[in-house]
């Protein structure tokens, strides 16, 4: 959960500093393809956790 959440952070930053500073623009679109990762990243941690859960029953 905590690699989720650097994720989301390093994608916040990188879709600031694409948007601010000038010429930089592929760093925002670097940060949506970050965030898109955490997101993907966090149903897979999702979907493994619950299978284990009904496993065990």
């Amino acid at each position: 959960m905590a690699f989720f959440l650097f994720l989301v952070l390093v994608a916040i930053v990188l879709g600031i500093v694409g948007v601010v500073v000038e010429g930089l623009l592929y760093l925002l679109f670097i940060g949506v393809a970050v965030f898109v990762a955490a997101l993907v990243f966090l149903g897979s941690w999702l979907s493994r956790r619950r299978t284990r859960r009904g496993a065990g029953r």
